[in-house]
């Protein structure tokens, strides 16, 4: 593979665990398998990769960006992700508020109901 691509795989396994990356590429089968490598050369190889922000600050981004655009299948993967940047529960609860003001509050209610539910199964709130 191409440098980008392993540049993203390392940083995809940092951000979302070894566990997780082994799933989604095993269970993309031949049909997944060019969107698995896409995303990991152009998403994680490229603006997780660079330099400029930190993975906190993405993580922050990456909550909003999906909270925007009603992608609650994605919300938690990214809570957990987050959790292991550095955010703390409140401040991602924090995150989710404020993208409510400018997402809307049904996006914003659909993105605490899965991240109450991530942070619970992670031990992080009761």
């Amino acid at each position: 593979m191409d440098e980008a691509y392993e540049t993203g795989m390392k940083t995809r396994r940092e951000v979302l665990g070894d566990e997780h990356v082994e799933r989604a590429t095993a269970s993309a089968g031949e049909f997944g398998t060019p969107f698995q490598e896409f995303i990991t050369r152009c998403a994680w190889g490229g603006p997780w990769s660079r330099p400029g922000l930190d993975r906190r600050m993405r993580s922050a981004i990456t909550l909003a960006a999906l909270v925007s655009v009603r992608a609650e299948n994605e919300v938690g993967m990214h809570v957990r992700a987050a959790l292991g940047n550095g955010l703390t529960p409140e401040e991602i609860g924090e995150v989710l508020l404020h993208t409510g003001i400018y997402a809307g509050v049904p996006a914003a209610n659909a993105a605490f109901a899965v991240a109450s539910r991530v942070l619970r199964e992670e031990g992080a709130i009761e």
